[in-house]
């Protein structure tokens, strides 16, 4: 302390005022909630997507294609993760100096609207079926409406930047004709055909579904033992010995054609000799079980006792026939006295059940690809509702998800029944009416997988040329494309885009006609898809030359998947001015069995290429303890009370600070860890903003003449220039915002930002060093000001703005191109060790502040010794900033744990001496450095010579302004 002043010592001087402090008005609060939506009502007054258009015309083309969500309800967190995804990487596309016109899209037709509205009627009394076509689509079409007008404006205030005004929606009069165009195409080249084979199919719904429509939950399933007479084989011992098969599907019984069996399996020809008392067996019957699953079945059977007769390979049954279980069953009038055949299997195996697979070529797809290769009949034995025709005597009109009662007490009637019992297994559900479906053959239109046109092995080929992000999506589609069947593209509904085809009654072949595929073409361009559902529309389309009575016109509407993957078709145009292919495919990893999937089987079908170069695929997100989100649960988090309460740029940073290609979490605390990471984003632009006050390029120092830790600095943002220019390339974004981070809060808030601040502060306004440091802040600025605008729009806007105001956008700049001689990976080596040398002394440092020793680090001084070759890294000038103290020596001996030859001792470490001490002199009033030269001046005698000489000049410049 100094005494107090007397006539003869005036006060001291207050030198607050000539210390150069930080001024910005970047507030340190984002206070994003509010702000965010007044930069979207500016960038929507400035057309910047129209700007941003203009500006890179002539540019290579970047087009990613958007996959369409659904218009059915508000945004879930799974669409803020997707579009968030697509929105980094088109802006940074751009950045790149890429044109990357996005052009958002909607899927709008399906069974999920059509089931929305169905309910509405069902709480309003009225049955849909009563309601005509036309007006039924009609509110479709505006439930769909009203929502993707809803989602319009979420994904807005998300931050997508995109042709809003202009997006693809699948049901636009034009994407509907497009859609027809393209079912004409496969109908044009052969390759669809109107087929009776089993398909997914939903009784609730009354409609075939796709692969992707369903999903799979636990459910109880009834099964039985049932037993099948031989009627004739090759062995006589085998003739009235009876095959035992199993199912979980007792309702299939009635449709049961055929048995297969595994050629090569160990089958057991076994009497039975007891029974426990609740068995339904009886002593003295002769079973076919495979040897393997004897044990398991005879306790399921309550066999006490048994004899094996004898073993033998499945393929000895080939030839035989058996008799169907139900064949002497009175209530079935005879219905089942066919013989049924055993045929070999490739699926059969000895996993469960008997060893033998019952087959109804109706309901499985091996049972009908087996049983069409031995001719067996397709029964029909199951309406569109789940009940049985009459093609199931004795049954018909019994829902198959109640049949298993009944069944049960047909084969036990008729002594045919060995076993029965629940299981609650993994079990197909429609993924919108959450109920179990079954598999049932019907009428329906595919398109073929391996005829001349080749769709399997075409789309196989096309996916080995296709970059997969991650590189594991190749083998999931690749071996779904391998092992698909022939694609079912019709369904029973009727809000969709018609299969417009006509079907001549007397061949049963459609019609190919281009003249009628024009003007379907031409009607739907005008009025849309309804111009099918008109009256008279059979004899507009087939022309006066045709009878409209000699033709059935199709009234299935097309799969949804098939809708959306002909978008390219009608997205990737000359009039969009998006090239085809597109660069990439953005979605779900559960879209190599939806989207990409239909998307590259259309494509391929018609134009032989795929509609992409690469694929992306992320995870899924769930609660903050990896459960699937829930309203039960009460853990959902909405991106809306995220946007309310955070703000979007919050929860585009939780994006790209996760591994999206891993399943991600989020919850209220992971929230809050986000909002502390961008605070601290948001506290580095604000600190460069400050520091860069009154910048003018004419400050900037060359390369060369700035000091090693600015190049340093500069080195770093080469590295993040690579990192983020490769990560543009290849689409994998994993990592580099959290590096970011780290190196905002690591390199620059927590050392390059403190040393820095004695020389932005204190130094005069011209000095080298002053000049240097804000050399390297524009340059920091500007960089990262670019690199966050693709995750944080607003904020990176704001940044930008707040140095450059009439600059225009953040969002119209390139990424900067950085000078290839900031790369200085020999500097980074140097640099790495001057850091871990740093941290050893602030660790004593601290020690000495905790202890009371020292009140702040430029109280002190640091005594080095250092081991032979690391005493040049640094003069001490150079380490007094480095640590923030007031002096530095360099001890001359080396460290104690060195050797007398100077190599390190097996305790030497890393060959380094630090001791720590209090700085002799004086602490300076301006920059309170502790130094032998305070109080040595006689016009500042509390202040350094620096500080002196820095208040002095600018005192003469205060005079030479008042002169």
């Amino acid at each position: 302390m100094t005494d107090a002043p007397t006539p003869e010592t005036p006060a001291a001087r207050d030198y607050r005022g000539t210390v150069f402090l930080p001024r910005t008005a970047f507030p340190m609060k984002g206070d994003l909630p509010k702000r965010e939506p007044d930069w979207l009502a500016r960038w929507q007054a400035e057309d910047l997507w129209g700007t941003q258009r203009r500006a890179a015309r002539g540019r290579a083309k970047f087009v990613l294609h958007d996959g369409p969500p659904y218009a059915n309800g508000p945004l879930h967190i799974g669409h803020a993760l997707n579009k968030t995804l697509k929105d980094v990487i088109n802006r940074a596309a751009q950045m790149a100096g890429f044109d990357a016109g996005y052009v958002p899209g909607w899927d709008c037709h399906g069974l999920p609207i059509e089931w929305k509205v169905e309910e509405e009627y069902r709480a309003k009394g009225k049955d849909k079926d009563s309601v005509p076509v036309l007006e039924f689509r009609a509110e479709c079409r505006a439930y769909a409406q009203h929502w993707l007008g809803v989602q319009r404006e979420e994904f807005k205030r998300l931050g997508v930047l995109g042709d809003w005004d202009h997006p693809y929606v699948t049901m636009d009069h034009e994407s509907e004709a497009v859609i027809a165009a393209e079912i004409g195409r496969f109908l044009m080249n052969g390759s669809l055909y109107r087929g009776l084979r089993p398909v997914m199919w939903s009784p609730v719904e009354k409609t075939a579904l796709a692969e992707a429509e369903v999903e799979y939950h636990d459910h109880k399933s009834a099964i039985l033992f049932a037993n099948f007479p031989i009627l004739a084989a090759a062995a006589p011992d085998l003739v009235g010995a009876e095959v035992v098969i199993w199912t979980t599907t007792p309702w299939t019984i009635p449709a049961n054609r055929g048995l297969s069996y595994g050629e090569e399996i160990d089958y057991a020809l076994v009497r039975v000799d007891a029974v426990e008392d609740a068995a339904l067996l009886t002593p003295g019957r002769r079973l076919v079980v495979a040897g393997a699953l004897l044990p398991s079945y005879g306790k399921e059977a309550g066999i006490a006792a048994h004899t094996v007769l004898r073993v033998f390979k499945g393929a000895e049954l080939a030839g035989a026939t058996a008799a169907h279980p139900l064949r002497d069953w009175a209530p079935g009038a005879g219905g089942y006295g066919f013989d049924v055949p055993l045929m070999p299997g490739e699926f059969v195996t000895t996993e469960a059940g008997t060893g033998v697979v019952h087959i109804a070529p109706a309901h499985g797809e091996d049972d009908f690809a087996l049983g069409r290769a031995y001719g067996l009949p397709v029964t029909e034995a199951v309406a569109d509702d789940g009940t049985y025709t009459v093609q199931a005597p004795g049954f018909t009109g019994t829902h198959v998800f109640k049949a298993h009662e009944p069944v049960w007490a047909a084969l036990a009637a008729v002594g045919k029944l060995s076993g029965k019992g629940f299981i609650t297994h993994s079990y197909p559900h429609s993924w919108r009416s959450k109920k179990p479906v079954i598999f049932r053959a019907t009428p329906q239109w595919f398109i073929a997988m391996d005829d001349a046109n080749q769709i399997r092995a075409k789309a196989l080929e096309a996916l080995s040329k296709t970059r997969f992000v991650p590189d594991q999506g190749r083998n999931r589609i690749g071996s779904m494309v391998a092992g698909r069947p022939d694609w079912c593209i019709s369904r029973q509904r009727a809000w969709g885009v018609p299969i417009a085809i006509f079907v001549s009654k007397s061949t049963g072949e459609p019609l190919r006609d281009p003249a009628v595929l024009e003007r379907i073409d031409a009607a739907f361009r005008a009025e849309g898809a309804d111009a099918w559902y008109q009256p008279g529309a059979a004899q507009r389309f087939l022309g006066n030359d045709r009878n409209p009575d000699d033709f059935e016109q199709v009234m299935d509407v097309v799969d949804v998947w098939f809708e959306s993957g002909s978008t390219h078709a009608f997205t990737l145009t000359p009039e969009r001015d998006l090239p085809f292919p597109a660069d990439l495919y953005l979605e779900g990893s559960d879209q190599h069995r939806g989207w990409f999937h239909s998307s590259l089987l259309e494509s391929v079908g018609t134009r032989g290429v795929a509609p992409f170069k690469a694929i992306l695929t992320h995870g899924f997100v769930l609660d903050e303890t990896g459960r699937k989100m829930s309203k039960s649960l009460g853990n959902v988090t909405a991106p809306q009370e995220v946007f309310k309460q955070y703000g979007a740029d919050i929860l585009r940073l939780w994006v790209m600070n996760s591994d999206s290609a891993d399943d991600l979490r989020i919850g209220k605390g992971i929230l809050a860890q986000q909002a502390e990471l961008y605070r601290r984003l948001r506290n580095t632009l604000r600190w460069l903003l400050g520091n860069l006050a009154d910048f003018d390029d004419a400050e900037i120092l060359p390369h060369a003449l700035l000091p090693e830790m600015e190049r340093w600095v500069l080195h770093r943002l080469s590295e993040l220039d690579a990192r983020i220019r490769k990560a543009v390339a290849d689409y994998d974004w994993n990592g580099v915002y959290p590096e970011i981070h780290a190196f905002c809060a690591t390199d620059l808030s927590a050392f390059y930002f403190d040393v820095r601040k004695d020389s932005l502060y204190c130094d005069s306004k011209g000095s080298p060093r002053r000049r240097a440091a804000r050399t390297v802040l524009a340059a920091l600025h500007r960089c990262l000001t670019a690199w966050l605008a693709p995750v944080m729009p607003f904020t990176a806007e704001e940044a930008w703005l707040a140095r450059f105001p009439d600059a225009g956008s953040v969002h119209l700049q390139l990424f900067p191109d950085l000078p290839a001689e900031w790369r200085d990976d020999a500097l980074a080596a140097k640099w790495a060790r001057v850091r871990d040398i740093r941290r050893r002394a602030t660790q004593l440092l601290e020690v000495d502040r905790k202890e009371g020793r020292i009140g702040s680090s430029l109280q002190a001084e640091v005594v080095f010794a250092f081991a032979e070759g690391e005493r040049e890294l640094l003069p001490p000038s150079v380490w007094e900033e480095m640590l923030i103290v007031s002096r530095v020596d360099l001890d001359p001996a080396p460290p104690p744990a060195l050797e007398a030859d100077g190599t390190p001792d097996g305790n030497a470490g890393d060959r380094l001496a630090v001791r720590t001490g209090l700085a002799p002199g004086h602490k300076c009033d301006r920059c309170w450095r502790v130094l032998p030269e305070v109080g040595l001046s006689a016009a500042h005698p509390t202040l350094c010579r620096r500080c002196e000489a820095v208040v002095a000049e600018a005192d003469a410049t205060v005079r030479e302004g008042g002169a």
